[in-house]
Formats: structure tokens, C-alpha cells, sequence
């Protein structure tokens, strides 16, 4: 029969016991001590969970997700044509083979988001599918001239696209579906996507929520266009409507994912809301501005 121990014992082991921490909290702990908010585009990150299968795979300044089917995985989103190879890296990291890679999707068809897909694609050999207004703009390199930042953006390496998607059409590898959704404001061929993920019983609703920020080239008047102004506001209130217990989005600082990372905890199932909001009042702003003449 063990001897019980006295207060001293369990006093020391106490004090010389450190909490235990999981692989996950400490890959984004290391996260935010490397990346800080609106940081470099090319600037490395480490890779780390968001829940269940779904993982950040991007850069400091530009994300990228993984989401992991068991046969395969999708990748959302590149990063720019250089950092292509640091999102490999991260997947690589992460313990998945390149070739486990089975799609690759994206958000808006800005080359600080798509330029990366090229390399992604010659390393991984997945196909790319892509709204109709972005799969233009992809096969060929050079942005659309009905984006509001048309004059502003330059070219990048072309990918191949082996389907277009329906909005609010279903892709699936594996047994993991991902609805996307046609949110056209910030690009005309933006598209947001949702999905479930789970960690045992637990399961929760992650939106990859596209930038939608009325941000243009000089001279470009949002008020001009009434019918693509109309398509905007509705791509705000449709992202408000969603489910939605954890929100990313292409530029991680503009969901406020450093902050959640820092209180411990992504999920927040009022953030489709705040954000559209926030991007709908940054709109009427930009629109009052331009009635009066800015």
C-alpha cells in the first residue's frame, strides 16, 4: 500500500508542474509573435490549426487555407507569385505531402491573393476552379477591366482553370464540401466560401468571407455603377446572413484574427455580422464622399 503523500510533496509537485500546452495553442501563440497586424504580404508565418481540419497555411499579411478532406485537401487562396513556395513550405510543415493538395480555389482575383495559385498548381498538380468573372481574369494573367482597381493592379503568372463555379454550388475532395459563394463588390468575381469543420462531437461553421472593402484607382466612382453598387450591397448583407462561428478572411487583419488569437479563441458567431457591417458603413462613407464631389 502506497504511503500518502504529505502537503510538502504535493506542494513541490505543484510548483515544479508546468501546464500543459497543445501543439496547436503553441503554433499560434507563435503566430501572432511573429506576424503583427497588416504585415508584409511575403513576410513568413508558421502554419497552424483554426479547428478540426481546417488550418492557416499563409503569410503574415495574405492568408491561405487548408482544409483537409482525409483523401486530399483544398487550398484557398495563394498569396502573391513569390509566396507561393512559402505556402508550399507551410503545408509541408504542417506533415501533408504536396500531392495531397486535390484543389485550389481562391477569394478575389487580385494578384496578392491569386499570383501564388501558379506555383501551386505546378507543385502540386491540383486543378483550380474559379467564379466565371475570375476565371478570366486567372487563364490570363491580367486584371478585368470592370474592377474598381483595374488601374491599379498588374499582372501575374496565369493558372490553368479546370471548372467554373455556380454560385452557391458545392465542390467537394473527399468528404469535405465547400459552398462558395458569389460576393462581388471588391472584385467582380469574388467569391466567399463555407464550410463545417469538426474536433470530435464538436463541429463549427468557418466562412472564408472575401475582402469586400470599397477601395479603387483614382477616378473610379462606385456611385457610377448602380447595377455593380446594387451587387455589392447585396454581397455585404448575404455574408451577414450567414452561419457563422469562425470568420477569416484574405487579409487576416481585416477579420481581427491576431486579436482572437491573442484572447485564445477564434470563434465568435457574431463576426459575419460585425464585418459586413463595418465594410457597409466603410461604403456609405466612401459614397458620401463621393457626393460631395471626392
Amino acid at each position: 500500500m502506497f504511503a500518502r503523500p504529505t502537503a510538502a510533496v504535493l506542494l513541490l509537485a505543484t510548483m515544479g508542474a508546468a501546464p500543459a500546452r497543445s501543439p496547436a495553442i503553441d503554433a499560434r501563440a507563435k503566430w501572432t509573435q511573429q506576424c503583427k497586424d497588416w504585415d508584409d504580404w511575403t513576410k513568413p508565418a508558421p502554419p497552424f490549426k483554426i479547428f478540426g481540419n481546417t488550418y492557416y497555411v499563409g503569410t503574415c499579411g495574405i492568408s491561405s487555407i487548408l482544409i483537409d478532406s482525409g483523401p486530399g485537401a483544398i487550398v484557398i487562396d495563394g498569396g502573391p507569385a513569390s509566396a507561393g513556395g512559402l505556402v508550399a513550405n507551410n503545408i509541408r510543415a504542417l506533415g501533408f505531402k504536396l500531392s495531397h493538395v486535390t484543389l485550389l480555389l481562391h477569394s478575389h482575383e487580385h494578384h496578392d491573393h491569386v499570383g501564388g495559385l501558379a506555383e501551386l498548381q505546378r507543385l502540386t498538380g491540383a486543378p483550380v476552379f474559379a467564379s466565371p468573372a475570375a476565371a478570366r481574369v486567372l487563364t490570363s494573367g491580367t486584371p478585368g477591366r470592370g474592377d474598381p482597381q483595374f488601374a491599379d493592379h498588374g499582372t501575374f503568372p496565369p493558372v490553368e482553370v479546370s471548372h467554373t463555379v455556380r454560385d452557391g454550388e458545392t465542390v467537394k475532395s473527399g468528404e469535405v464540401s465547400v459552398r462558395g459563394l458569389a460576393t462581388p463588390g471588391h472584385t467582380p468575381g469574388a467569391m466567399s466560401w463555407q464550410w463545417r469543420s469538426c474536433e470530435g462531437a464538436v463541429c463549427k461553421t468557418i466562412v472564408y468571407a472575401d475582402s469586400l472593402s470599397p477601395v479603387s484607382s483614382k477616378g473610379y466612382r462606385f456611385s457610377d455603377h448602380p447595377a455593380y453598387l446594387a451587387a455589392y450591397r447585396a454581397s455585404l448583407a448575404r455574408i451577414a446572413a450567414l452561419k457563422c462561428d469562425i470568420l477569416l478572411s484574405p487579409h487576416p487583419s481585416a477579420s481581427r484574427m491576431r486579436d482572437r488569437l491573442l484572447k485564445g479563441d477564434l470563434t465568435d458567431p457574431e463576426g459575419c455580422k460585425a464585418y459586413a457591417r463595418r465594410l457597409g458603413k466603410q461604403l456609405d462613407e466612401r459614397l458620401a464622399k463621393e457626393a460631395d464631389g471626392g
